[in-house]
C-alpha cells in the first residue's frame, strides 16, 4: 500500500463519504466527544479527516479545530460541510499522519476517527500526536478492529487469528487502500508505550448493509461477487471465525454485517 493509493482510492470518493450516514452520523461521533469532555477554549487537530465529520462534532465545543487529511478532494468536502453548518471555528490542512505539519505542543487534543487502519505506520501516526499534543492534552481515537478475546470471547486463540487475517482481508479487497486494522490489545499496547495514560476505552457494534458499503467504494462486479462469497454462511466454507465476527444476516432486501469501532481516549502527561 502507498500514500498515491490512499489519495486515490478517497480522492474519487470523496463525495460518498461526505454523504454516508455511517460516517455523518455514527454512534461513535457523540461518544468520543463526550469521553474526551472538550473545553471551550480548546484548541485541536483532527487527523485524516476525511469529510470532517469529527472536526464537525468538536467544533461546537472548543475554541478552534484543524481538520487535515492527505486528500485535497476530502479537504473540499469538508470546508463545504463546515461552510454549510456555520462552523466557522474550522479550518483544513493538507497534513499526512505520520509526519504532522505542526510544531510541538501545539495542541490541546488531537482527535483521528475511522482512519488509522490506512495509515503506512500507525506507531508514527501514534508519536506525531503525542509530538504535538500540550503536556496534559487529550488524544481521541476511534478506528475498527481486528477481532480479538474482547470483541469476540467465542473463539479460541487460533480461530481469532485466522479470522483476523481473514477480515483484513476482506476490507482490503473491498478497499486497496486499507493497511490493516489492528485489534483493541495492540491499540492499548502502542498508545501505552508512546507514554499516554488511557482514561476511556469502549468498543460499539457499527451494524453495516453491504449495497451501500461497495458502493462507497465503486466495487465492480466480480469484487462484489468475491466479497459475497466471504460472507457465505455455509458451515463447510471454511471462515468460520470471520463469519462469528461479522455475523451476517439477511435484513430489508441486503446482507447486513456488524463491524467493531473501539473508542479509545488518553492523556499525555503534564
Amino acid at each position: 500500500m502507498t500514500r498515491s493509493l490512499v489519495q486515490n482510492q478517497f480522492g474519487a470518493n470523496a463525495a460518498a463519504y461526505a454523504t454516508s450516514d455511517v460516517h455523518a452520523r455514527g454512534e461513535s461521533l457523540a461518544m468520543l466527544v463526550a469521553m474526551s469532555a472538550p473545553r471551550p477554549e480548546w484548541v485541536g487537530l483532527d487527523v485524516a479527516t476525511g469529510a470532517g465529520h469529527m472536526a464537525l462534532a468538536f467544533s461546537p465545543h472548543v475554541a478552534h479545530i484543524i481538520a487535515s487529511d492527505i486528500t485535497e478532494e476530502m479537504l473540499a468536502e469538508a470546508r463545504a460541510l463546515a461552510h454549510k453548518g456555520g462552523h466557522s471555528n474550522i479550518e483544513t490542512s493538507l497534513a499526512r499522519a505520520e509526519r504532522l505539519p505542526f510544531p510541538d505542543q501545539t495542541f490541546d487534543f488531537v482527535c483521528c476517527r475511522l482512519a488509522a487502519h490506512h495509515f503506512l505506520d500507525v506507531a508514527a501516526f501514534v508519536s506525531e500526536a503525542v509530538r504535538v499534543l500540550k503536556p496534559g492534552g487529550t488524544f481521541a481515537l476511534v478506528d475498527n478492529v481486528s477481532p480479538d478475546a474482547t470483541t469476540s470471547p467465542g473463539l479460541d486463540r487460533d480461530a481469532l487469528r485466522t479470522a483476523g487475517i481473514v477480515y483484513n482481508q476482506f476490507e482490503k479487497l473491498r478497499d486497496p487502500s486499507h493497511g490493516r486494522a489492528l485489534t483493541m490489545a495492540e491499540w492499548v499496547e502502542l498508545v501505552a508505550d508512546a507514554g499516554l495514560e488511557i482514561t476511556g476505552r469502549e468498543f460499539v457494534v457499527k451494524e453495516m448493509a453491504f449495497g451501500p458499503w461497495v458502493q462507497r467504494m465503486a466495487c465492480d462486479a466480480a469484487t462484489v461477487a468475491r466479497l459475497t462469497a466471504m460472507l457465505d454462511r455455509s458451515p463447510d466454507n471454511g471462515r468460520g471465525g470471520l463469519v462469528a465476527f461479522l455475523m451476517p444476516r439477511d435484513h430489508a432486501g441486503d446482507v447486513w454485517f456488524s463491524l467493531r469501532e473501539m473508542l479509545l481516549v488518553a492523556r499525555k502527561s503534564n
